[in-house]
Parts: structure tokens; C-alpha cells; sequence
């Protein structure tokens, strides 16, 4: 009857058109009330309690970083200082989209974000030299998925508030596979640049020393990375402290050598303020429901219901795998995280997976999601630069070979699980 409640209620609010976060909200307020003798008011007191916490102000801080690179304008000068070191492999700049996307992925925790900043100057950049425009814009939707597993990362901060997982751990858990996914996109661009040269014109080789002239243009975002990731890691501030440090780093440097001005802070702020109502709605929303979920021990009965049916853990992994694939195409990345935790993390660390090692694997699903249409947010935003351009089933095509490789990226964790774990072991023991 409760499995028939929830099942039925979220799938009759979500089809009604309410508000996702609406949606988790009164089903968990249903269960509370029909299924726990009324207790309302525990879901009530959940959301105070989760919302007082400090660490959660470190979400709308880090919105406001990435906003704030967008507005200053400081992807210009790092692309074009990144450029001369890439053309010279095959496929030529459009690595290039995929190593700034890297490095802005680690001042800014949003994948859009990164899309947005990176593509606003890559795309013309690489539609004035004869690159493939659908090419370009797969690269670039692939690459702005870096933002959310490199830290600093939303999606691991959102999974470490609500699994009480530590968020340091996380963060640095992330570095790793970020690279290596950073790795396997640069892997696919040699390749289909071999098999079609016609994608990535020749580009003139530019001496190294020439090129290393070009490099004080990536300093402001060093200076970011180090402020942001190098006072976190080195244990000098919260991931609050650290994100509110990024935010003073990033309008000092965009007023001093960037292009920001009072009306771009201005719309930064109304930017961060209308993204992290759509997140909090969610989070609130999720929060209720998990808080049902937990008090009537779901999550107990799905593992007893597990034990029964002799599914091994990586079995049931692939079951969850599939689901959020199926969920992406229908739900932006973070909600659908938000909305999915409260039974995949007590369901898979209650079989054995690492908290850890599983945030950055929902993480990858996550990016996964943002690549896949009808609501794939990075084509939608990389579509929305090229002016029309490229349309939504051409960037989707191109970003299809990303796609599969965040899912390869997945079954190498599953096989070294080493690669997300050996940092975190390391710098806590």
C-alpha cells in the first residue's frame, strides 16, 4: 500500500505539471500523514534543521563563482593561451575545448556554467576556422560536464549535505576520474579526427616558445584553483569559507583584468539567485520525502526484497544505472540526483559501495543526463550560443560518443575503484 502510495502520487503530481520539488514535497507529506500517524511536522522540522546548516550556503557561493567567470569574460584570454599547445594533435582545438572546460571546471561547480563560459568564445573561435560546427558543439557539451566532477562540484556538495558523506572526501575523489574522463573525450577526438579529417582543419604549428608567452592569461584562473581548492584541501576553510574566498577571488579579478562591470555582478547575482531556487524547491522537496522514506524503513524492506531475489551488487548496480539513464532523459542532472538518493544511497552502500566512490559514480550519471535530450541543459545551452545553428539532434548525435564514454568512464571505476578512492585514502587516511 505505502510502495503504491508513493509510486502513485509522484507519478500523478509529476504528470500534472507541479513543480519537481512540489512533487517529492506533498508525496513525502502524504506518507507522513496517512502511513506515520500525522507526524507532519517531522518533515516540517527536517527542512529547518538541514537548512541551518552552515555548509549548504557554499551551494548559491559556488553558482555565483561560475556566474561571475562567465560575466568577466575571462574564458577569452585562457582559451587562447591554451590553443597553440593542442593544435599540433589531431583534431587540433577541439581539445582545447575540452582542456579549458578542465580547468574551468575546477573554479566552477556547474556544468552549465562551464558550457556557457567556454562555448560563448570557443564557438565562434572555431566556426571562423572551418571546424565542424555539430563537432564543436559535442566537444563543448562534453566538456562542460567536467564542472560538475572536478571540485569544487555542486552535485557532490547536494550528495554530501544529504548522505552526511564528507564533502572534502568527496571533492577530492573527484579530481581523478575528472581526468580520466577529461582523458577518454581527448581519446575520441584523435580518433574520429583520423578516421574524418574534414572535422578539424590543419592548424599552423606555433612554436613552444611562442606558445609560452601566451600562458600569464591562465594565471587568474590558477589563482582561483589555488583559492578555492588549495585553502579547502589544505584544511584552512570549510567548503563554505572556501567558495566565499572563489567569489572574492573572481570579482577582483574580473574587475582588474577581466571585463566585469557593476550591471554584470548585477545579473550574476539575479542568475545564482533564480538557478539555486530551482535546486532549493527541489532539495526541500526531497528532503521531505526522504525523511518518510526513512521513518516507515523503506529503504530496509528494499534490501530485504534484494536479499530475496539473490541480486548480486553489481547487478543491482546496473539496475540503477539504467534507471537514471531512462530519468535523464526527462529530469536536469541535479534534481534528478536530489530526487533518487534517498533510496540509492541507502539501497547501494547498504550492499557493500563505498558513500564515496558512489558519489562520483552518480556524479558521472549525473553528466550523463545533461548530454541527453529532450533535456539534455548543456546542448540547450551550447544550441542556444551557436544562434540556431546546430540544432538539438545534431548536437545530440555529436555528443553521443561522449555520452558512451562517461558510461565506459563508470565501468572502469566499477573495475579500479582505486582511481576515486587512492586521494581521499591518502590525503584522510
Amino acid at each position: 500500500m505505502i510502495w503504491t502510495t508513493l509510486l502513485g502520487m509522484l507519478t500523478a503530481t509529476v504528470l500534472s505539471g507541479a513543480v519537481l520539488g512540489a512533487a517529492l514535497g506533498l508525496t513525502g507529506f502524504a506518507i507522513l500523514h496517512f502511513f506515520a500517524g500525522g507526524s507532519t511536522r517531522i518533515g516540517v522540522q527536517t527542512v529547518w534543521n538541514t537548512l541551518n546548516e552552515f555548509t549548504l550556503t557554499a551551494i548559491p557561493l559556488f553558482i555565483l563563482l561560475g556566474e561571475l567567470l562567465v560575466a568577466s569574460g575571462l574564458a577569452r584570454g585562457v582559451y587562447r593561451a591554451m590553443a597553440p599547445f593542442f593544435g599540433r594533435l589531431p583534431g587540433g582545438l577541439l581539445h582545447t575545448n575540452i582542456a579549458v572546460c578542465t580547468i574551468f571546471g575546477a573554479v566552477s561547480g556547474s556544468s552549465m556554467s562551464v558550457a556557457a563560459a567556454v562555448g560563448s568564445v570557443a564557438y565562434p573561435e572555431l566556426k571562423s576556422r572551418g571546424y565542424d560546427k555539430a563537432q564543436t558543439v559535442g566537444t563543448l557539451a562534453a566538456g562542460g560536464t567536467l564542472g560538475l566532477l572536478i571540485p569544487p562540484s555542486l552535485s557532490l556538495l547536494i550528495y554530501g549535505a544529504l548522505t552526511d558523506t564528507s564533502i572534502g572526501r568527496l571533492f577530492i575523489a573527484g579530481v581523478l576520474p575528472g581526468l580520466m574522463m577529461a582523458g577518454l573525450f581527448m581519446a575520441w577526438i584523435v580518433f574520429a579526427a583520423l578516421r574524418n579529417p574534414a572535422i578539424a582543419p590543419e592548424e599552423k604549428r606555433v612554436a613552444i616558445a611562442e606558445a609560452l608567452r601566451g600562458l600569464p592569461a591562465v594565471l587568474p584562473l590558477l589563482v582561483l584553483i589555488v583559492a578555492v581548492l588549495g585553502s579547502l584541501f589544505a584544511g584552512l576553510a570549510t567548503p563554505t569559507e572556501a567558495a566565499g574566498v572563489g567569489v572574492a577571488a573572481a570579482a577582483i579579478l574580473g574587475f582588474t583584468i577581466g571585463d566585469l562591470t557593476l550591471r554584470g555582478v548585477g545579473q550574476s547575482l539575479v542568475n545564482t539567485v533564480r538557478t539555486f531556487a530551482v535546486i532549493a524547491m527541489v532539495f526541500v522537496g526531497a528532503l521531505v520525502l526522504a525523511q518518510a522514506i526513512s521513518l516507515l524503513g523503506l529503504p530496509q524492506q528494499m534490501l530485504a526484497v534484494v536479499s530475496e531475489w539473490g541480486l548480486s551488487k553489481w547487478l543491482l548496480l546496473l539496475v540503477v544505472v539504467v534507471v537514471y539513464l531512462i530519468l535523464g532523459c526527462f529530469f536536469d542532472g541535479l534534481s534528478m540526483m536530489i530526487m533518487t538518493l534517498p533510496l540509492v544511497f541507502p539501497l547501494l552502500t547498504g550492499v557493500g559501495f563505498d558513500p564515496v566512490w558512489l558519489g562520483v559514480v552518480v556524479t558521472i550519471m549525473i553528466e550523463v543526463g545533461m548530454l541527453t535530450p529532450p533535456v539534455g541543459m548543456n546542448l540547450f545551452v551550447l544550441v542556444g550560443i551557436t544562434g540556431g545553428e546546430v540544432k538539438l539532434g545534431e548536437a545530440a548525435v555529436a555528443a553521443l560518443p561522449y555520452w558512451i564514454a562517461l558510461l565506459l568512464g563508470v565501468l572502469i571505476l566499477c573495475f579500479f575503484p582505486g582511481i576515486a578512492l587512492f586521494l581521499p585514502s591518502l590525503a584522510f587516511g
